[in-house]
């Protein structure tokens, strides 16, 4: 499953309505997410995007990775005070949202995966 590029009105119906409820965060995902906050001239997010595209094949069917473009949305980037990229939010069902900025290998990301989503 590859990873999904997400828009505001997707982020809205797929991870939280902040529009909604803007004094918080109520998670709507079937299941644990990471969102992979990047920008195309980005070129650690260059480095990071083949290893998430692996990491999405592997945890398949158990954690929605996605893509947020913040030159295309900048609200969203606000929305987690994105201030550099890339930077990764880990949404688990129960529990809150982690954040960890810089690109990191295939092995750092699964074990992070694990640790925080699974």
């Amino acid at each position: 499953m590859a990873t999904i590029h997400l828009t505001k009105e997707q982020f809205i119906k797929r991870i939280a309505d902040y529009e909604k409820n803007p004094g918080g965060f109520e998670f709507l995902g079937e299941r644990p997410a990471l969102i992979d906050f990047y920008a195309d001239w980005c070129g650690p997010c260059k480095m990071l995007a083949p290893v998430l595209e692996t990491v999405s094949d592997k945890f398949a069917g158990k954690v929605d990775i996605y893509k947020v473009n913040v030159d295309q949305e900048e609200e969203l980037a606000s929305l987690f005070n994105v201030r550099s990229i890339p930077t990764l939010v880990f949404i688990p069902m129960n529990g809150e949202l982690k954040i960890a900025q810089g690109a990191v290998g295939q092995p750092q990301l699964e074990e992070a995966i694990n640790r925080l989503l699974l």
